[in-house]
């Protein structure tokens, strides 16, 4: 496109000089023809004068001549040798990409005969049977690791005969008579020697773990058996769970036998129970009876939960001298059982192949006996048990002892204590409700009228409630104790029956005396016996010790009122008219009562210290409770330097000069006060 504009520009350009020329002719007037002429002539000259410069240069046209016409031969030459190149590449191009396809082929058969290879080799090495095989189960012995090595080997190739054999595979042919002679070979030798370690069990004596041991070593040969013949490998289970379980059955029945004659030749009986009298013959310290001092005290035997929970068992040959409460026996007996119990699951489990339900099938085989009979025992025990705590220990025994074996992952004695503790916890309600009862059917009328809590001589036929109240808060003490960790309700729920009880038989007792003022000690000094106990065994936040501090803390206000009443009882009355007066807006009858107040103020001014000296006198010997008694004193006095400043309050300017000095009656006041 530009090329076309350019021509068109140079033509228009060459077209407007010939333009000018013509003028410049026409303007000149000159003859058109002749100026033709002149321009023809000078045309014939510049082409002669240029064909002479062309003859001058012919020798070098000529050269160049020559010299392009090499050139070209020179080229084709080129061209010739090119073509013969490209033809070349052309034929070797195809013979590389034959080559090419010649490789892959050849790269595919090697990777098809190398995975045949493989193959082939390892499907020979399974089914070769080697001389060292042979040698290895025919002359070794069974406890040589040679032995367990090849009989491994032996298991595959077994296995992997009998895969092939499936496939038809006719090289099975080759060599399965001589592994199935060997497989009997190993059977032979492997069953001998379980069935020998399984006999060793039988030995007196013997340490059962030691065998067991043993046999876990080399529980491949059981493996072997049970993969191959099953009923050898039933055989030799069979065997050891009959051989277990009379053993065990033997051993705990022994143990059991000689383990109870150690137990306290004095057992509780019904006559034990909390509301039945103590007599000359049954005295609850009585010397026959010394070890009964126990029966609602729990004193040092909870130890059996806490530090000897898992010591070790009591043997019978060597503690003939001793004896022991049942719950003593019955933690040695039950943890004897959880060490062998436990091991044997595991054993089992882990020897024989079995989880789930078939090892707890299996563990019940071998100890079904043994335990059926340690039942039947607690079943014979309990049926004549009126010990509520030495039941109540033996049932937090068996929720330890079963936690323990969930810990060792062994549940298989889950049914075992669930049975326990029916039996126990039905006993257990059955004689805790009788002591329920006999606290019920207790008679005021057979107790002697003191206030004081002391026992009553053992030759004394007549019962102190005070000895009932002790055992109530001993027994209550000793449960809430035990049972912290492990709250029960049905526990909870008998104990609040008994609670119940026994604060409707102290009122009772407290209804025996004529005067409201003695009916209050007796009250304070059961309900703070009873407190003191719980508190001391108990945590302070119990249920028990605040139903009981909110029954002293009520009677304890209203003792002091009536401890008050004879000596200041006119300066309370008349505090407690007037403010009930006020209170009403009767002012004017408050006034009235002015002339009152000055007699009173007389009074008390001549009698206070004396009073308090009384007061005190009196307060120290209703309360054996030396803490006891100073705190209620204090708390009169408390209550009376109230009723002071109340009484201060309503008087008169004129009759408030004859009061006493506050701060005297506090000094005198301090002279009673105690560090107990």
């Amino acid at each position: 496109m530009n090329g076309k504009l350019s021509d068109a520009n140079s033509g228009g350009i060459d077209n407007a000089l010939d333009d000018e020329v013509v003028q410049d002719i026409l303007n000149s007037f000159t003859d058109l023809r002749q100026y033709s002429k002149e321009i023809e002539k000078e045309l014939k000259e510049t082409e002669n004068k240029s064909i002479q410069d062309y003859i001058k240069e012919s020798a070098n046209i000529a050269s160049l001549h020559n010299q392009i016409s090499a050139c070209d031969e020179i080229l084709e030459r080129m061209e010739s040798m090119l073509v013969g190149f490209q033809s070349d590449l052309g034929s070797i191009s195809s013979e590389i990409l034959s080559l090419q396809r010649k490789s892959i082929s050849m790269s595919q058969e090697l990777s098809n005969r190398q995975a045949i290879r493989g193959h082939l080799s390892q499907f020979i090495d399974d089914m070769a049977v080697p001389e060292s095989l042979i040698v290895g189960i025919m002359d070794s012995p069974v406890t040589d690791k040679e032995f367990l090595t090849q009989l491994q080997v032996l298991n595959h190739k077994i296995s992997f005969v009998k895969e092939q054999s499936f496939k038809e595979s006719k090289s099975c042919l080759d060599v399965k008579d001589i592994l199935e002679k060997l497989k009997i070979k190993a059977m032979s030798k492997i069953r001998t020697y379980l069935l020998e370690q399984v006999y060793k069990f039988r030995k007196p004596m013997t340490n059962y773990q030691v065998p067991q041991n043993n046999m876990l070593k080399y529980k491949f040969f059981f493996e072997f058996i049970l993969s191959n013949e099953r009923n050898v490998a039933h055989e030799i289970c069979n065997e050891y769970v009959d051989t277990m379980s009379k053993i065990y059955f033997s051993y705990f029945k022994s143990y059991s036998g000689r383990i109870m004659k150690l137990q306290y030749e004095e057992c509780t009986t019904k006559d034990d129970l909390m509301g039945i009298e103590d007599t000359a013959t049954r005295g609850l310290f009585n010397k026959s009876l010394k070890h009964k001092g126990t029966v609602f005290t729990i004193g040092n035997r909870g130890d059996v939960l806490a530090q000897q929970l898992e010591a070790p068992i009591i043997v019978p040959h060597a503690q003939l001298k001793n004896r022991y409460p049942f719950e003593a026996l019955f933690r040695s007996e039950q943890y004897a059982l959880v060490d062998n119990a436990c091991r044997e699951y595991l054993f089992v489990s882990e020897f024989f192949m079995v989880r789930g339900q078939p090892a707890l099938d299996l563990f019940n085989q071998i100890m079904g006996k043994t335990s059926g009979l340690l039942k039947k025992n607690l079943e014979t025990f309990v049926g004549d048990c009126y010990d509520t705590i030495a039941l109540f220990l033996c049932f937090h025994l068996i929720l330890r002892y079963k936690i323990m074996c969930h810990k060792r992952c062994v549940p298989a004695l889950d049914d075992y204590w669930d049975c326990l503790e029916r039996i126990i916890l039905s006993r257990f309600e059955y004689v805790f409700r009788l002591n329920i009862a006999s606290i019920r059917d207790c008679d005021p009328t057979k107790f002697n009228l003191e206030m004081g809590p002391h026992y009553v001589s053992q030759f004394n036929p007549v019962r102190d409630v005070i000895a009932i109240t002790r055992r109530y808060a001993e027994f209550s003490a000793a449960l809430v104790g035990i049972s912290e960790n492990f709250p029960n309700e049905l526990v909870n729920r008998l104990l609040a029956e008994l609670q119940e009880e026994v604060e409707l038989f102290i009122l009772r007792m407290a209804g025996i005396f004529p005067q409201r003022k003695e009916q209050l000690i007796f009250l304070i000094n059961n309900y703070d016996m009873i407190l003191h106990i719980i508190m001391e065994r108990t945590r302070d936040n119990s249920k028990e010790a605040e139903t009981f501090k909110s029954r002293l803390s009520s009677r304890s206000g209203e003792y002091v009122e009536e401890i008050l009443s004879p000596h200041f009882g006119e300066l309370m009355q008349y505090v407690k008219e007037c403010e009930y007066l006020l209170e009403k807006g009767k002012g004017d009858e408050v006034k009235k009562l002015e002339g009152k107040s000055s007699a009173i103020v007389q009074h008390f001014s001549a009698n206070w210290k004396k009073s308090l000296e009384e007061l005190n006198r009196e307060v120290l010997l209703s309360f054996p409770n030396l803490v006891t008694g100073s705190s209620l004193l204090q708390l009169a006095l408390t209550q009376l330097v109230q009723y002071y400043h109340r009484f201060h309050k309503l008087l008169t300017p004129n009759v408030r000069t004859q009061l006493t000095n506050i701060h005297l009656i506090m000094v005198e006041m301090k002279k009673y006060k105690t560090n107990y």
